[in-house]
């Protein structure tokens, strides 16, 4: 029985395979407009002094709940807001069929903003790495139960390889095993990607099991001040939220709000 994720891969290779043809990787790197520009470090945003923690994702849509916001909504004032009321990064979901993004977005939150960026999308191919680097993207993220192990190793290393940085998301104990040296950051998503189910106590479980020398990032579920203090002190360094504030009708509003009951407890 296929899943929600079996489906969005396949539409996912798909549309690889309809672009890639279109739009090599050496395009990207001799027409990119970023593909010469440095990029920033989210595992120094993460670690440094005083940092909230917070990866504030924008998205307008999700499989599970439908729109949040109308395809219209415009990505600059509320990622304006996320970087500078306090968020140590910002997502920004790249996939249009499932999650209503689109890579405009993401080169509008380089452009706008002086914080990492994160292209949040379901990562298959080394191309899409390559055209994530090309848009703007300072990090990338791959996604344990799309890949098997040696995929992980190998798109990593070529990530690494053109100056992007690499979240790796895993969801079990039996994706443990995906964690390699290329990645930078491991993070758990506490939502169930083959039923979207949600419980933050899969971060609490397997956070003593992530190498320490990997900062730990808690992924979906966290809607309140009080799991931000406790996955905290469990030890994660980053903290992935969007619908919390992406479901208001003012994102921007509602994450600075958010970010200064945080400042208060941390």
């Amino acid at each position: 029985m296929s899943t929600i994720l079996d489906t969005i891969v396949a539409a996912k290779r798909k549309h690889i395979e309809k672009y890639k043809a279109l739009s090599p990787v050496e395009r990207f790197q001799r027409d990119g407009f970023f593909w010469e520009i440095n990029n920033r470090s989210l595992v120094q945003s993460l670690l440094a002094d005083g940092s909230t923690g917070i990866i504030a994702e924008f998205k307008r849509k999700s499989p599970s709940k439908g729109w949040f916001k109308t395809k219209d909504l415009e990505v600059e004032p509320v990622v304006r807001s996320y970087n500078d009321l306090g968020a140590a990064g910002i997502s920004v979901l790249t996939d249009e069929e499932f999650f209503g993004g689109d890579l405009d977005d993401l080169i509008q939150t380089k452009v706008i903003t002086d914080i990492p960026v994160l292209r949040k999308d379901f990562m298959i191919d080394p191309w899409q790495i390559a055209e994530a680097k090309a848009f703007g993207a300072d990090v990338i993220l791959l996604i344990a139960a799309c890949l098997t192990p040696a995929e992980v190793r190998t798109m990593a290393a070529y990530a690494k390889s053109i100056g992007l940085e690499v979240l790796l998301e895993i969801h079990n104990e039996e994706e443990l095993d995906h964690i390699c040296d290329e990645v930078d950051m491991v993070g758990v998503n506490n939502r169930n990607l083959k039923t979207f189910e949600v419980n933050i106590d899969i971060s609490l479980q397997l956070i003593n099991k992530i190498p320490t020398n990997k900062p730990a990032v808690a992924e979906s579920g966290i809607s309140n001040v009080e799991s931000i203090v406790t996955l905290r002190q469990a030890g994660f360094k980053g903290f992935l939220i969007g619908e919390t504030f992406m479901k208001e009708e003012s994102p921007g509003k509602a994450f600075e709000e958010f970010v200064n009951k945080v400042k208060k407890v941390v």
